[in-house]
């Protein structure tokens, strides 16, 4: 909680922000050359880091770390001034989550990302071992098609619904059997709608549950050749919100607001089916918000997961390195990487991530990039009826696409969600919906719009 705290206040604190929030965890007396500088937007990774450090005391370097959180767009700034600015204090590790890091992977920043192969790391063999999902090898290689960033998390998205109610409307609760009823594909995913509608339950809270899905099925990113492009399924975004709303298909809620929370714990407006979302969506956020702790208290334990009607991801974040130090340091930033993202031994971090051991046992289980460390872990949770989630989140890590994303899609995202609830809210026409985008892009961004 005091790092937590830490963070938040942080954010308020940013005077100087290339100074940041920092703390410093020493394992060894130490001089500035044996300092590795850490830079998060959340304790997460350092949190991690620091367990790094105690189970290995003779590491030889300390690790400063300067955590400073996303609100109101405070981290990437800082970032990159302490990036830009080189010297004894410019990060040597550096954390990016999805809506910004293609940013420091392939686009603007990218150029103070050292290749992971120049830390030592035997990449393609160490890929392969771990079966690390390729959607996070994608969107961590840069544009000369070297590795600069991957995570310990995977991310890929998969239905997560109430079992109660597939057994009121489909007389079955089984995920293989729910999977091809909604899916693949939305023809089916709005059949099962309408089947749930008939009975009285919205299959989502609103139309931001979905959003994350068609999204990542587009076939392109929001600016190709420096242009706004429009992906049609980005486009068909509008016509799926619509169905939703016209027919009741939904509670129309937003996301991150306490109506959407209310669904999770089964006391909106109508009972919700399901949620389109990553493990670290049931861990972190559904778990909190259904109502108990415990069997049968609110809705806890009367979830599953299935595949999605289209393969999708959700967030995560990648670790970097910086271009700085001599060969010394690397080899120990190397030490570090490798340990969170690709060891997949019982002694790495993601084999105890997985099955939740990392800080004593009776851990929250999460989803990781590696496969081989999933199939060696056990996925069972009793949020989800005691069902392995793993096997589920495995396939969903596989069918992700992480090729249609730009620098420039967490400001995109947000202009284009806003005009669609506009035109799904009646107040404006498809295409004017479609004209208003188009300019605030304009007016907001440095990309072409034709």
């Amino acid at each position: 909680m005091k790092k937590i705290i830490a963070t938040l206040l942080c954010a308020v604190m940013l005077a100087a922000m290339a100074a940041g929030c920092s703390s410093s965890n020493a394992n060894t007396a130490s001089t500035g050359s044996k300092t590795i500088n850490l830079w998060s937007f959340t304790d997460e990774v350092p949190t991690m880091v620091e367990k790094f450090l105690e189970e290995h005391p003779d590491f030889g370097y300390e690790v400063k770390t300067t955590i400073i959180a996303t609100t109101d767009g405070a981290y990437q700034p800082a970032l990159d001034q302490a990036l830009a600015a080189g010297g004894s204090e410019a990060p040597d590790i550096y954390c990016a989550e999805a809506a910004f890091v293609l940013k420091y992977t392939q686009g603007d920043a990218s150029q103070y990302a050292l290749p992971y192969e120049d830390l030592g790391i035997d990449v393609d063999a160490k890929l392969e071992e771990a079966g690390i999902a390729q959607y996070t090898v994608d969107i961590g290689t840069n544009t000369d098609g070297k590795l600069v960033g991957l995570g310990f998390q995977a991310t890929g998205g998969a239905f997560i619904y109430r079992r109660s109610i597939a057994q009121d409307v489909f007389g079955t609760d089984d995920p293989t059997e729910i999977a091809s009823l909604i899916g693949p594909g939305w023809e089916k995913f709005y059949e099962a709608a309408d089947a749930l509608s008939q009975k009285g339950y919205a299959i989502v809270s609103g139309d931001g549950d979905i959003w994350h899905a068609v999204e990542n099925s587009s076939d392109s990113g929001w600016v190709v050749d420096g242009k706004l492009n429009i992906d049609p399924k980005r486009e068909e975004f509008l016509d799926l919100s619509m169905e939703l709303k016209a027919n009741g298909y939904h509670n129309d809620t937003q996301d991150w607001t306490d109506a959407w929370y209310a669904d999770m714990k089964g006391v909106g407006d109508k009972e919700v089916f399901g949620f389109f979302g990553p493990a670290w969506l049931i861990n972190y956020t559904m778990a909190p918000n259904c109502g108990g702790s415990a069997v049968g208290e609110g809705t806890y334990g009367d979830w599953a997961v299935c595949d999605s009607p289209i393969g999708f991801f959700w967030g995560g974040t990648w670790l970097l390195a910086g271009k700085n130090g001599d060969a010394e340091k690397q080899a120990a930033v190397k030490e570090i990487i490798e340990w969170v993202t690709l060891d997949t031994s019982e002694e790495g971090l993601q084999y105890r991530w997985a099955n939740g051991t990392l800080y004593g046992a009776g851990g929250t289980k999460d989803v990781v990039a590696s496969s081989t460390v999933m199939e060696k872990s056990d996925g069972t949770v009793e949020f989800l009826g005691g069902q392995n989630m793993f096997d589920v989140f495995i396939k969903a890590n596989e069918n992700a696409k992480g090729t249609n994303m730009t620098q420039y899609d967490e400001s995109i995202n947000t202009l284009w969600r806003n005009q669609v609830r506009e035109y799904t809210a009646g107040n404006k026409s498809r295409d004017q919906a479609i004209a208003d985008f188009k300019q605030q892009v304009a007016d907001n961004l440095d990309v072409v719009v034709e």
